[in-house]
């Protein structure tokens, strides 16, 4: 419903303060105790509130909104319970909920907005939004508020609509005035709505901006240049969806067009059956497997009704992660893609921009087969030298996220990469920077092309036209401007690193001299080490994995007593690898647990996985919210450190050497 040109508060509805302080936030969802901004401080309120905490994995087993919202921040737990109950928040009268910094941080997934949006909040109040929730937001007409606004609604002003679509470009601030983006695009189709143009003058432009200025259709560009706040309409190269997200696209899209929907471009996009693949291998996820079944079987319903790609599994086993599949076999350099998933930006190693959206914007590109984008600022990291021994691209985004993401540096920005340092890096490597953009609270990343880039695909697409990937591929101009600056970086100088449970961007560097983590970490026991995901589960980390695994076997070690080690494939090429160089041996005479491709334990349903608040892992994942893979504590490592720590029963840095000094184990 398009929403009034004039916002107030509703007699009788309330205003949910989310605050550090959990007891003032069960006392509000109890009815004992209202709140106002102007007796709080935005220090009070709790940041980094993610989207699993929001909905985690299980709630989103249900895909209609109505159902999803009856569990609405299932995920914040204190003291081992729900903070808040089944229904509170749907029966509590809020319509405006309020936090600080960087709302809605980590997976893409909307039915985070969803949740609140069908409790009846129409309002959400932060410091700062991470930038696909924000999006997320738009997409379903909730506003976006800040704290001082907040102040005059509940002074009882009234605020036009037009001040919280202030800020935005202008083809954001009409759909926020339409409502959202399905009444947007049905306004724009039926001529009611004028789209802006754009008429951004000749100037250097971010590999980022050449890309969109290249993808621009309709009211466009009229001089086929782009600058960061040009709200453009750009044509979509491909995208996919999975079985976690597939079936409310599926489901949008029969509600706005009806049962006979159809979809543009249908071989440009895809489906993967990957996420819950192993779900049932999970106690706490069996009591939803039927839930799981109804989502994979919409999915098939959907790719028979659109004839999208299939990527499902076969005989029970995926054809491996959708990031890590799509960059093998689909993205390809100066290609604009989208898909349901967050970790979409990992595509950016193959020279393309590449991000996460909702369910909704996903299901309206799809139907059109191109999209509306704010042209985004853009960061550039020039990368210098080479990493050292024992030291690997994990260990260079957790040196990025401590340094410049925690600071809000890359929010909402595309990471550029480039530097005479990138040629040291495999196509591997590369993929783990931009796959963990989205850590970074980034738009997305985008790596230089060369050689190297063109060789990995071809190799992998021989039906590829070499000349035509190689067209393709972009480079920024010497003179392009970057709003979030040029960091240089020494790879040299990167240390092998370890972010604490909680947020991957609360990194610490180890010593270099022995391997031994810096007394902040002091001496950690690990019960679980688990390498894999998109992130951790290429070829090139197979190949760490194995490095420290045969040296170890080497001296006779097998996995720490106290310790279960597991190793996922991230696709079908990565397993076939492994069996063909004799991996597979080697971990199994450790002692490892090699499972075939799929996500997992990286979103709570696999292998690897946490059962109780005690348990510690060490593991290679990409994030490490509370709760997101089980009740225990979580570390991030590179897969280097993941492996030696799994034979030295403690986080410990793998240094070449390092086993002839530990003793045997049996």
């Amino acid at each position: 419903m398009k929403p009034s040109d004039l916002i107030r508060l509703t007699p009788g509805k309330r205003v949910l303060y989310l605050t550090k302080d959990p007891e003032l936030i069960r006392r509000q969802l109890a009815g004992e105790l209202n709140l106002e901004m102007a007796h709080l401080r935005v220090e009070d309120l709790l940041d980094d509130i993610n989207t699993d905490a929001m909905t985690p994995a299980w709630v989103c087993f249900s895909h209609r909104p109505e159902d999803i919202a009856r569990d609405a921040y299932a995920g914040l737990i204190v003291d081992g319970e729900r903070l808040f109950a089944r229904d509170v928040l749907r029966d509590g009268g809020f319509e405006v909920i309020v936090s600080g910094y960087r709302k809605g941080v980590g997976s893409s997934r909307e039915t985070a907005v969803q949740a609140e949006k069908w409790c009846g909040v129409k309002i959400t109040v932060a410091a700062s939004f991470a930038p696909i929730h924000a999006g997320n937001n738009i997409n379903q007409g909730v506003l976006m508020a800040d704290h001082a606004m907040l102040e005059r609604l509940e002074a009882g002003d009234t605020v036009p609509l037009e001040e919280f679509a202030s800020g935005f470009d202008p083809m954001t601030r009409l759909k926020i005035r339409w409502g959202g983006l399905f009444p947007f695009s049905k306004a724009l189709a039926a001529g009611e709505i004028e789209l802006p143009t754009v008429a951004t003058g000749e100037r250097p432009m971010t590999m980022a901006e050449k890309i969109l200025a290249r993808h621009l259709r309709g009211s466009g560009s009229e001089t086929g240049y782009v600058q960061p706040g040009d709200a453009v309409v750009v044509d979509v190269d491909a995208g996919y969806s999975h079985e976690f997200t597939t079936a409310q696209v599926h489901e949008f899209l029969a509600r706005e067009y009806g049962a006979e929907y159809k979809i543009a471009n249908p071989s440009s996009f895809a489906v993967f059956e990957d996420h819950l693949i192993y779900a049932d291998e999970v106690p706490k996820m069996r009591p939803f497997l039927d839930k799981i079944e109804v989502l994979r079987e919409l999915q098939r319903v959907f790719q028979r009704h659109t004839g999208v790609r299939d990527f499902s599994a076969r005989d029970g086993v995926s054809p491996g992660i959708c990031h890590e599949v799509a960059r093998e076999l689909i993205v390809s350099p100066g290609q604009f893609v989208q898909a349901t998933d967050s970790h979409t930006c990992m595509g950016g190693c193959n020279n393309a921009l590449t991000w996460g959206v909702g369910t909704t914007e996903y299901a309206n590109l799809v139907h059109s087969g191109f999209t509306t984008v704010e042209v985004p600022e853009s960061i550039r990291f020039e990368l210098t030298g080479r990493l050292a021994v024992g030291v690997t691209a994990k260990d260079l985004m957790l040196h990025i996220l401590l340094r410049y993401a925690r600071p809000q540096m890359t929010l909402n920005k595309v990471m550029e990469f480039g530097g005479e340092g990138v040629a040291s890096l495999s196509m591997d490597e590369r993929a783990t920077l931009t796959n963990m953009a989205t850590e970074c609270s980034a738009r997305g990343a985008i790596v230089e092309a060369d050689k190297k880039t063109i060789d990995w695909i071809c190799a992998r697409r021989p039906h590829e036209d070499r000349k035509a990937l190689e067209d393709g591929a972009v480079t920024a101009d010497s003179a392009a401007h970057y709003d979030g600056g040029v960091h240089q970086i020494d790879l040299s100088a990167i240390l092998p690193m370890v972010a604490h449970p909680g947020d991957p961007d609360r990194g610490i560097p180890s010593d270099p001299t022995n391997g031994a983590l810096v007394e902040e970490i002091g001496d950690v026991p690990i019960q679980i080490a688990y390498g894999g995901s998109c992130t951790a589960g290429k070829i090139d980390d197979l190949e760490f994995y194995h490095r420290v695994v045969k040296e170890a076997v080497g001296e006779g070690l097998s996995i720490a007593p106290e310790v279960e080690f597991l190793i996922q494939f991230g696709s079908a090429e990565v397993a076939e690898h492994c069996r063909r160089h004799g991996f597979v041996e080697t971990f199994e005479q450790a002692g490892i647990r090699v499972i075939q491709p799929g996500c997992g334990a990286c979103i709570g349903c696999g292998p690897g996985v946490s059962e109780d608040p005690e348990q510690v892992t060490v593991s290679a994942i990409n994030r490490n919210y509370k709760g997101r893979s089980g009740p225990g504590r979580l570390y991030l490592a590179s897969p280097l450190t993941v492996a030696a720590s799994a034979f030295a029963g403690r986080i410990t840095a793998y240094k070449p050497g390092m086993f002839r000094q530990l003793p045997v184990t049996v």
